[in-house]
This record gives C-alpha cells, sequence and structure tokens, in this order.
C-alpha cells in the first residue's frame, strides 16, 4: 500500500508526522469487567534469559557506578531517551528516581521541551542534545555541530561513558516497550 506522509514540519531538524500518519501499534489487551483496557506483560526477560539480563544489568552497573558521571545527569538522559522512546515503565523510573535524588519537578515536567528553557547547564544541554541525536541515530546521523558542543563539555572518556550510558537506556527500553513491561510498580530508591 502507498502511503502518502504528511508533515507539520520540522522542529529542531526532526521531521514531525501528523498524529494520524503515525502506523498503528498492536498492543495485547485483555477486557476488564469495567471495560477499561489492561496492557499485559509479554514475558520476563530476566527469567527466560538470565544470562542477556544479567548483561544488561552488568552495562547498567558501569554506568551508574564507574561512567564517574553524575547521577543527576545520567536520569536526565535516561528520561530524555524513554521520553523519545515512548517507554513509559522507564519515563515512571527515572522520574521517581531523579525526583527522589534531589531533580525539582520544575526540570522534569520541562525536560521534553529542554532547548526552550534556561533550567539546564550547558553540560546538561550538550549531554540532552548527545541523547537524542544517538536515540534517533537515522535521523541526521550525530551531527558534527551536536558532537562539536559535546566535546565542548566532556571529555573523550567522559563522552564514551555517556554514549554507553545512553545506549544503555535505549537497550532497557527496547526491552521494557518489546516485552510490555508494566509502568507504575517501580518504588524508587535513593542512590549513592
Amino acid at each position: 500500500m502507498n502511503r502518502r506522509w504528511n508533515f507539520l514540519g520540522t522542529y529542531h531538524g526532526l521531521v514531525i508526522p501528523t498524529i494520524m500518519d503515525l502506523p498503528a501499534i498492536p498492543f495485547r489487551y485483555s477486557l476488564t469487567v469495567e471495560g477499561e483496557y489492561v496492557l499485559k506483560m509479554r514475558l520476563d526477560p530476566a527469567k527466560v534469559s538470565p544470562a542477556a539480563y544479567h548483561a544488561m544489568l552488568a552495562l547498567e552497573s558501569f554506568v551508574n557506578k564507574s561512567s564517574k558521571l553524575e547521577g543527576s545527569l545520567l536520569e536526565l538522559i535516561k528520561m530524555r531517551a524513554s521520553q523519545i522512546n515512548g517507554c513509559a515503565f522507564s519515563i515512571d523510573m527515572h522520574s521517581k528516581d531523579a525526583r527522589m535524588n534531589g531533580e525539582t519537578e520544575q526540570r522534569l515536567y520541562a525536560l521534553s521541551a529542554w532547548r526552550e528553557t534556561t533550567f539546564f547547564t550547558n553540560r546538561e544541554r550538550a549531554a540532552l542534545a548527545w541523547t537524542e541525536a544517538l536515540t534517533v541515530i537515522t535521523e541526521g546521523r550525530a551531527p558534527d555541530e551536536v558532537y562539536a558542543e559535546i566535546r565542548k563539555e566532556f571529555g573523550e572518556e567522559e563522552l564514551v561513558n555517556l554514549s554507553l550510558a545512553i545506549i544503555t537506556i535505549n537497550g532497557w527500553n527496547r526491552f521494557a516497550i518489546g516485552f510490555r513491561k508494566l509502568a507504575g510498580e517501580y518504588q524508587p530508591h535513593k542512590s549513592g
């Protein structure tokens, strides 16, 4: 079937399709007595392939404990990648963790529009731009101008570690979205 796409335009280099042009993604629902639709988890990757899940946990452990990146910065990039990917479980998780560790409501609410605010430092802004570039890698292939900005704020080792943090959250998002991990059940913990 040939489909003609309509676009609202571009926003900071991203092409924005109209909502009617976004493909419908079939979800696995069951009808409850009250007539509400409930999402069900497809499978638990930790139970199905413990070795694969532990490999993801090892990446996460490195990011959180050995990357030498600020915890607040990590939560922002995890939230931003999860917003872009539409991962409800991770948005819920990382917003709770960020608040538990002192992040403000104002910055969390404004995160999806960070370019329009003054709430974020230059370092955070560079990290958010790099997060967006790597998360939607097909939309510009990590542009040179974004790379130039990130290099002003991050040394080589920090940039590799930041990139691994972005890769890791994108992996977790794909697990959670693909297997329909349920949002809302996560309980936060204080880091440090």
